[in-house]
């Protein structure tokens, strides 16, 4: 038996009705009488009409069929726009099933849930890229300054993003979504940076703050939160340019007014202004010591400022002016007390004498003639540095001149051995003096080759008190031999005196010594007195090339022999006693008197 709804079924029950049906109509057409040719005639019709009403089912079950090819076609190519959009991959799609597994409204009810996931996914995926975009958009304004050019870049690079919403774009947007806020922060902590120096060196120079930053864009100074703080390429460029300038208007003043401040100090130390006066101005006197970059204090570098220790720079100037013989005298004594401690002569141009006669004549400013000193003062500085080492070997060997002198002095003492209070140390100096003064030899040879040295390099004379130290040394060792060959020459001298006055003692008899009798000696053996107290003159010899033959000359004799100017006489005064070293006993030369005057006479016998 046919199942009832399947297509078999339907045909039959469909042909069961058409052949009841015909033969009914058969039968009224029998009855009626009509004719076979009638009768084919309408069935032919019939079954035209029939056709007609098939072709016409058909035609619309192919239009249908076709729809539903189209929208199934339309689901499943939205369905991969979609997934491709959303970087979806599903092997299992109801796209990837075999077509004739299903009907076509089969496909299409399969198809449609997936369709709707896929549309929620896309707006929520839409949503995402949204808000990641609208920050993106206002960071990207704030860093680009709003720029129009930019922000239609922006838009149509975002229109076009829409064709891709996978997840690998929306981590791509994400991460230039933190950089473009890394980005942010940064320059927001550049700006704030810039803002920050700004506002010192406003400080540090006096200048409104608030004018300087609104002049590179208001938001910089803002009492409200209406307008965040422009962070764009400009407002960084105005603000280093900002500070580039202000920088250079710090440098400007600093030196501006470092130059007054050191003005003022070379003014307080000319006129010896009081530690009092000075205090007003101790906030800015460091700026001498101090470089451009250290200076932080808020103000030190207004024009306030700087005019007021102007005016006082002006003030002590005008005060200079009424002083200036007194300031050029004043640094005139230092130079000369500078020469005098440094053995160098001065410069007689600007001599007490002829500054005081050039500032009363008018012929002369006494600003150019207290420059010069000043000059002069510095070039005795320097000199004297590069003299150093050869004025200490001048001052060792003089001290060993002193010290010879004192060993001659002490000899001539006959109680020098006695055992009376200070003895031993005399004793001890005397021991140390021989050895300095056997060492005056090699001194003064060193002496000279140091300074010839020193001649050398700078290509001029040494001088010592206006004298040059060379012809000083070579003086002192030709009187220096001339004194030992005259040494030589006394003691034979008295030799044959004492053989002479022995072979006359001989023949006529002894006789009182006049130096007992006429003399006596102090208690400490330095000096001879006669009975009323005075000290007789100790007989000079005589001495080959020199004017004070007694005197073996150093530069300290020079330096009385050769000085001009008064003003020096009182450097480095010799010793008491003269530098001799021909020790002459004291008994010795009376007896050398006593024994010129007994051979002069010319008929006295020689008897042996």
């Amino acid at each position: 038996m046919l199942e009832v709804g399947s297509t078999n079924a339907l045909f039959f029950r469909t042909n069961t009705t058409c052949n009841n049906l015909l033969q009914e109509l058969q039968k009224i057409w029998v009855e009626i009488g009509e004719s076979e040719a009638e009768k084919d005639r309408m069935l032919m019709e019939l079954e035209r009409e029939c056709l007609k009403i098939y072709q016409k089912k058909v035609d619309e079950a192919a239009n249908s069929k076709a729809r539903l090819h189209q929208s199934v076609a339309a689901v499943e190519a939205e369905v991969a726009s979609l997934m491709a959009a959303l970087g979806v991959l599903n092997i299992n799609s109801p796209i990837k099933v075999d077509k004739s597994s299903k009907s076509l409204k089969e496909k299409l009810a399969a198809v449609t849930p997936l369709v709707e996931n896929l549309r929620i996914q896309k707006e929520e995926r839409l949503k995402q890229f949204s808000e990641i975009r609208t920050q993106i958009e206002k960071i990207s304004g704030e860093i680009s300054g709003y720029s129009d050019h930019l922000n239609k870049v922006m838009i149509s690079s975002l229109t076009l993003e829409e064709q891709d919403l996978t997840l690998r774009k929306l981590t791509e947007c994400q991460t230039h979504l933190r950089t473009l806020q890394k980005e942010k922060s940064d320059r927001l902590n550049k700006v704030l940076g810039y803002v920050n120096e700004v506002h010192t060196l406003c400080g540090v120079l006096g200048v409104d703050f608030s004018q300087t930053v609104c002049e590179v864009h208001p938001s910089l100074h803002r009492s409200d939160h209406e307008q965040s703080t422009n962070i764009s390429d400009s407002t960084l460029e105005g603000l280093d340019n900002m500070i580039q300038k202000l920088k250079t208007e710090r440098r400007a003043r600093f030196q501006k007014l470092k130059d007054v401040v050191a003005s003022l100090f070379e003014l307080w130390n000319l006129m010896d202004i009081p530690q009092e006066e000075r205090t007003k101005f101790g906030r800015v006197t460091y700026l001498v010591r101090s470089s451009e970059s250290n200076i932080t204090e808020p103000g030190i570098l207004s024009t306030a400022t700087t005019e007021q220790v102007s005016a006082e720079v002006d003030c002590l100037s005008k005060l200079k002016a009424s002083k200036m013989k007194k300031l050029v005298m004043k640094r005139r004594s230092e130079l000369e007390d500078l020469c005098r401690l440094t053995h160098i002569e001065p410069d007689t141009s600007t001599s007490a004498e002829k500054s005081s006669a050039l500032i009363d004549s008018g012929l002369v400013d006494p600003s150019e003639l207290l420059s010069n000193i000043e000059m002069q003062i510095n070039k005795i500085k320097g000199e004297a540095q590069s003299r150093k080492d050869i004025m200490d070997r001048i001052d060792r060997w003089l001290s060993a001149c002193e010290e010879e002198t004192w060993l001659e002095e002490y000899n001539m003492d006959v109680n020098r051995y006695s055992a009376g209070r200070g003895g031993h140390v005399n004793l001890k100096r005397a021991e140390r003096a021989r050895v300095t003064i056997n060492k005056i030899p090699a001194m003064v040879d060193n002496l000279i080759k140091k300074t010839l040295g020193w001649e050398d390099e700078t290509q001029k004379s040494f001088l010592y008190d206006g004298v040059r130290l060379v012809n000083i040394l070579e003086d002192y060792i030709l009187t220096r031999k001339q004194q030992e060959e005259e040494k030589k020459r006394y003691r034979d001298q008295k030799k044959r005196q004492d053989l002479l006055l022995t072979q006359r003692e001989s023949i006529y008899g002894s006789k009182p010594s006049p130096r007992r009798s006429s003399s006596f000696r102090k208690p400490n053996g330095y000096s001879i007195s006669n009975g009323n107290g005075s000290v007789p003159p100790t007989p000079r010899r005589s001495s080959v090339g020199t004017a004070t033959p007694d005197l073996v000359l150093t530069p300290r004799s020079y330096s009385g022999h050769h000085r001009q100017n008064g003003y020096f006489k009182e450097v480095r005064r010799l010793t008491s006693t003269p530098l001799n070293f021909v020790a002459i006993h004291k008994e010795d030369t009376v007896s050398t008197t006593y024994t010129s005057i007994y051979s002069s006479e010319p008929d006295s016998p020689l008897q042996g």
